[in-house]
C-alpha cells in the first residue's frame, strides 16, 4: 500500500505534537490523530508502526527540538549567563510544547540507541555550559542532574498550576539558578 499524497512522517509529527500540547500526550492516540489528520486510521500504518511507534517518534522529535532551543540558547554565551540561558529555553520550551515536553522526559529504552543519542544530544549542550565551572566526570553529571531537577521542578510546578503565589516565576527561577551557580562557584555540591 503506498503512502497517502501529502501525508509524511513531518505533517504526522506535527499534529501528533499539537495533539500533546493542546490535549496532553494520553491524548495522542491513532484514531485522534486520523481524525486530525483527515485520513483513516491505517493510513497512518504506512508512515509508523502503531501508537508505539508513533509516541517513539515524537519523543524523538521533541528531543531533537529541546536541543535545538538549548543549543540556540547557549550559543555566544558562558558562565554564568549562559547557565541562565538553558533555564530560560527550557522553561520555554515546557511552555511552548508541555506535551512535548511531557514526553521527552521518558527515555527508558536503553537498547534503543537514536533515543539514546537524542538524549545525549541534549545532556552534551548541558555539559559543554558546565564546563567552565571546571566540572568533568561524576561533578558534571551531578551539577547537570541538578540543573535538570531544578527546571523540571518548576516546569512541572508551573504546568499543574503551583505557583498561585503573585511573584513571578521567572524571577524566582532566576534566583534559583544564581543560588545553584554559587554551589558550582564555590565548590559545596561537589
Amino acid at each position: 500500500m503506498s503512502p497517502r499524497m501529502g501525508l509524511d512522517m513531518n505533517t504526522i509529527l506535527l499534529a501528533a505534537a499539537e495533539i500533546a500540547d493542546n490535549l496532553g500526550v494520553e491524548e495522542v492516540t491513532l484514531a485522534t490523530l486520523a481524525k486530525r489528520l483527515n485520513v483513516r486510521t491505517p493510513s497512518l500504518y504506512n508512515h509508523i508502526e502503531g501508537l508505539q511507534g508513533l509516541k517513539r517518534k515524537l519523543t524523538l522529535y521533541g528531543l531533537q527540538m529541546l536541543r535545538e532551543d538549548l543549543s540556540n540558547a547557549a550559543i555566544g554565551k558562558s558562565g554564568d549567563d549562559a547557565v541562565h540561558a538553558l533555564g530560560n529555553a527550557y522553561l520555554s520550551f515546557a511552555r511552548r510544547h508541555p506535551g512535548l515536553y511531557t514526553i521527552t522526559l521518558n527515555v527508558a529504552d536503553h537498547n534503543d540507541n537514536e533515543l539514546q543519542k537524542a538524549a545525549s544530544d541534549v545532556l552534551d549542550i548541558v555539559l559543554k555550559v558546565l564546563n567552565a565551572f571546571n566540572l568533568d566526570g561524576d561533578a558534571a553529571i551531578h551539577a547537570t542532574r541538578g540543573l535538570r531537577s531544578v527546571l523540571h521542578g518548576f516546569s512541572s510546578l508551573e504546568q499543574n498550576n503551583g505557583f498561585g503565589l503573585s511573584q513571578k516565576v521567572d524571577e524566582s527561577l532566576h534566583l534559583t539558578i544564581n543560588a545553584l551557580l554559587a554551589s558550582f562557584h564555590n565548590g559545596y555540591m561537589f
